[in-house]
């Protein structure tokens, strides 16, 4: 706790405004005895340097020096207590979707373990070079006004359901992998996009992260509102996203927003050719077909059973007769029109979503907006993955081709595999000891090094991923996303040339090199446990003979998850690789066993490395059930899926296949 250093700062202020003013009262006298006669003036001019002069003239200025001291004080003062009173006016009670998000991401990190594939693949580091999509980035946090991102504005509500979304991604990914087969692109490690991780780092900014019942989209009007102005196309895709993520939690196949396709290829012509299936968004083709789709009062069609909040119709601008029709849809939808249209109410929208009714002149709701590009990197965590069949041909309890689930890739989403190097141990064992695998820490001697910084931490954990270093701009765009890079330069030069301070004061050792503009662990002078668990797993991988040691020395290595507790949106695709490793090596260990009972421990002991994973409780189960205990099996995977249905993950529908 701080209270004590703050019942002393508080202290001391109060001690400098009360001394000075005491002292020269008692001293000198009051500051104003009256204004100087002429005779003084005069007497003054003429002998300017008498000690009673230089009596005044330094008791006024003391009296100055005071008063500016008090002025500053009070100002400081005034505005923090400005701020906190615009914090307490928006402190609701969280709602209950933030309630399930929050718990969801608590189970995930009280159970999360790691590993990938003897092949690693890793985090690639931004690009420090323009690509075809790249543009300015920049994100804003306001506590009153949301997040601003390159290419749009988001609600508070919203920015914290692209968290929950972006977290469900990699829950998927982790249920859908297969330990110990060749899977190939069939589970990717594809990073989020720009957008998704400049908004995650917006959010985890927060301190601590208010609470609102705003609700991401503001109610639109019953009759239906017509979205005109420089801001109508991206506000009508600042709808379409907001409403699809509101839909998370909705069982399968119902939907929360029709969409005309003549509208979807206005706002987002590539999803509208790649012909992509999201959760809770229906395709019409015409508007009166997305009409006949809607419930009617006698009731709803299947296809919205089970929808928790309005359904959203977004059209381009439609006939009169269509309008009529739309207009008379109060009950069954929420109609949003792309242009001019003769509905309840128009609204213009600028291109920052602030509206203003056409009809009475009046500003109402500011809605999230979105360019083309942030709405389809914010799609990308809802893509949700789909089945492939496997040939089940395989006989050998070897590893064989999978059937795993295919994760959509929404287009623009890029990411690329960098080939890692085996980083050789030191002959000796080295003084400095860094720790990423578990929670972080560096040890110099034994002795751990109290880092303060955050990005510092950061810093250790992303060049121990990356032995062969980082760029200035690679570091910044990892550490601080959407950010542009020219205003945070100097922040990772204090950030490092605090981390190495903190080292220069336990031991002469350097720690932190920078080679050819790129900083690097010395592998020579630092031991990394990660580095380790990569040269086990690169032994196993090329032991031709009896490899069951060797397996076993990967899963020995493996202390944890890859920062564990930290939530940076950089480190879940390297976190995941280490996860897949780990889980390869148990996967091999166990079908390298003979006896059933060392199967089934060795397929329990992976277990807890991943609960999420769905192939190893079917592997494990497959051995309950050959061993005569069906009923545990069938515990196991009903366990299995309560787990997953908790955190939001549906299980997979297409049936994993077997070793035996």
């Amino acid at each position: 706790m701080n209270w004590p250093r703050r019942a002393m700062g508080i202290t001391l202020v109060l001690l400098v405004l009360a001394a000075p003013p005491w002292l020269l009262a008692t001293v000198v006298g009051p500051p104003l005895l009256g204004w100087p006669t002429g005779a003084q003036f005069r007497d003054w001019i003429a002998d300017p340097l008498t000690p009673q002069a230089l009596t005044v003239g330094l008791t006024a200025l003391a009296w100055l020096l005071w008063l500016a001291v008090a002025y500053t004080v009070a100002v400081t003062a005034a505005r923090r207590l400005r701020a906190g009173a615009r914090w307490l006016r928006r402190l609701p009670l969280p709602t209950p979707w933030q309630a399930a998000a929050t718990s969801m991401a608590g189970a995930a990190a009280l159970t999360t373990a790691h590993a990938p594939t003897s092949d690693l693949p890793d985090v690639p580091l931004p690009a420090s070079t323009e690509g075809p999509h790249q543009r300015p980035s920049d994100v804003t946090v306001r506590a009153d006004e949301g997040v601003t991102v390159a290419g749009g504005w988001l609600p508070d509500e919203t920015a914290r359901q692209v968290t929950a979304a972006a977290a469900l991604v990699w829950l998927r990914r982790r249920r859908a992998y297969q330990p110990g087969r060749d899977s190939g692109d069939a589970a990717p490690l594809t990073p989020m996009p720009d957008t998704v991780n400049a908004v995650r780092a917006a959010v985890a900014d927060r301190k601590p992260p208010p609470s609102t019942t705003k609700a991401a989209v503001p109610d639109l009007p019953a009759a239906g509102v017509a979205y005109i102005g420089d801001g109508a196309a991206d506000a009508t895709r600042g709808v379409l996203v907001t409403r699809l993520l509101a839909a998370l939690r909705d069982p399968p196949d119902t939907a929360r927003v029709l969409v005309t396709r003549t509208a979807l290829t206005t706002l987002l012509p590539d999803l509208a050719a790649a012909a992509i299936t999201i959760p809770g968004l229906r395709v019409a083709d015409t508007a009166e077909e997305a009409i006949s789709l809607l419930p009617s009062p006698a009731g709803a069609p299947a296809l919205f059973e089970g929808s928790s909040g309005p359904l959203v119709l977004i059209t381009a601008s439609p006939s009169a007769a269509t309008a009529d029709r739309l207009t008379g849809l109060t009950r069954r939808a929420q109609v949003v029109a792309l242009g001019a249209a003769p509905l309840g109410c128009t609204w213009h929208i600028d291109r920052h979503g602030h509206t203003i009714d056409v009809r009475t002149g009046q500003a109402g709701p500011r809605l999230c907006v979105l360019d083309r590009t942030a709405a389809t990197d914010l799609l990308t965590v809802l893509a949700q993955p789909t089945p492939s069949v496997s040939d089940g041909t395989s006989s050998t309890p070897a590893p064989q081709k999978p059937a795993v689930d295919v994760s959509v890739r929404i287009p623009r989403q890029i990411g690329s595999d960098i080939p890692l190097e085996v980083i050789p141990s030191p002959a000796a064992s080295p003084a400095v000891q860094l720790r990423v695998l578990g929670r972080p820490a560096l040890t110099i001697d034994g002795q751990p090094v109290t880092i303060r910084r955050s990005a510092a931490l950061q810093v250790l954990v992303l060049l121990a991923v990356h032995p062969d270093g980082a760029t200035t701009t690679q570091l910044v765009q990892a550490i601080w996303p959407g950010v542009p890079v020219r205003t945070v330069t100097g922040r990772l030069y204090t950030t490092i040339s605090a981390l190495r301070a903190a080292v220069r004061a336990t031991t002469p050792v350097t720690v932190l090199a920078s080679t050819d503009d790129r900083y690097h662990l010395d592998p020579d002078r630092v031991d990394v446990d990660l580095w380790r668990l990569r040269t086990a797993a690169h032994h196993a991988a090329a032991s031709l003979t009896d490899p069951t040691p060797a397996w076993q020395s990967v899963i020995d290595a493996y202390t944890g998850d890859l920062a564990a507790g930290h939530t940076w949106p950089w480190i879940d695709q390297p976190r995941e690789a280490i996860r897949r490793l780990v889980l390869d090596a148990y996967a091999n260990l166990a079908a390298a066993h003979n006896n059933p009972h060392d199967r089934l421990r060795t397929l329990q002991a992976a277990i807890l490395v991943d609960p999420y994973n769905q192939d190893l409780h079917q592997r494990a189960a497959d051995e309950l059930t050959s061993l005569g205990d069906p009923a545990a099996a069938e515990r196991l995977l009903h366990a299995h899926q309560q787990l997953l249905h908790r955190s939001g993950v549906a299980a997979s529908e297409t049936p994993v296949g077997t070793h035996r």
